[in-house]
């Protein structure tokens, strides 16, 4: 059998591409979310397909490594579709932090997650001023794909993808 020989700055480089093709999806989601408040399927499930290929990349065990980054995934899904089912979250809010859950382990996405209350408290506000103003208060519709894309590439620019899973050094 011949195994692949991939150098660490191959795998580099492979990691810095598929995480900056989750940046540009996060981008896609919040102009989409900006024009038309929906952030598409195929979109959600793009960002959901490449997070196996992220796990190669950055060597990733199966266990736990994987079997964590699905159980953030699902634990992630079952608390926002209690949202969506009260009308607090989109659905494709809830997609699209679901495949993000994919991406990242759970501390790393626990602070995405304060990133992206932030952000949408202060999008909140902003449309509710903006709204009010222009005296259509029955029409407030917040497109929190805004929060959810300036959160991830927060995380996305802060954050060493290379070595997320690299085992500690002793």
């Amino acid at each position: 059998m011949i195994v692949p020989y991939v150098t660490h700055m191959q795998e580099s480089s492979i990691v810095y591409g598929l995480v900056g093709a989750l940046a540009i999806a996060l981008l896609v989601a919040a102009f989409t979310d900006i024009r038309r408040r929906q952030i598409d399927n195929w979109l959600n499930a793009a960002v959901a397909a490449g997070a196996p290929l992220f796990w190669w990349a950055t060597g990733l065990s199966l266990w736990p490594g994987v079997a964590l980054q699905l159980a953030v995934a699902v634990v992630t899904f079952l608390v926002l579709a209690g949202l969506f089912a009260l009308r607090a979250m989109g659905g494709g809010d809830v997609k699209l932090l679901t495949a993000l859950a994919l991406w990242m382990p759970a501390l790393l996405f626990l602070k995405l997650l304060v990133i992206m209350a932030i952000a949408g408290g202060i999008l909140t506000m902003a449309f509710s001023m903006w709204h009010i103003t222009r005296r259509r208060k029955d029409q407030l519709k917040i497109p929190y794909g805004i929060a959810i894309a300036s959160a991830g590439i927060w995380i996305i620019t802060t954050t060493n993808w290379a070595t997320l899973y690299a085992p500690p050094a002793s």
